[in-house]
């Protein structure tokens, strides 16, 4: 099995330049990535709110990851999930069994 080749890549980030390492094949995932974060650190700075690249940083990571938690898959293994989708089969089944008295 080969070993992943690791590229350096130099990106510019709101102005700034800095060097990065990714392996080879993931290298266009990479910069999409600091394009994204780029285009929305500018958005944060653009609305003029957020003083400071620092902050601006900040608050792009709270932003993408609040989107990304919010757009996460249910974890059927959570207990509260469990709860509800036992809830939701039940209401089902009795929903089912009225169908069934219908014929």
């Amino acid at each position: 099995m080969a070993t992943p080749t690791n590229v350096s890549l130099d990106v510019a980030i709101m102005g700034r330049e800095f060097r990065v390492a990714c392996p080879e094949e993931e290298r266009e995932s990479l910069l999409q990535a600091v394009n994204f974060l780029d285009r929305k650190m500018r958005e944060i700075r653009d609305q003029g709110k957020v003083i400071g690249l620092e902050r601006i940083a900040i608050m792009a990571a709270l932003n993408i990851t609040h989107d990304y938690l919010a757009s996460k898959p249910i974890d059927p293994d959570d207990r509260g999930h469990r709860e509800r989708l036992g809830k939701m089969s039940h209401l089902l089944d009795q929903a089912l069994a009225q169908q069934d008295n219908l014929f």
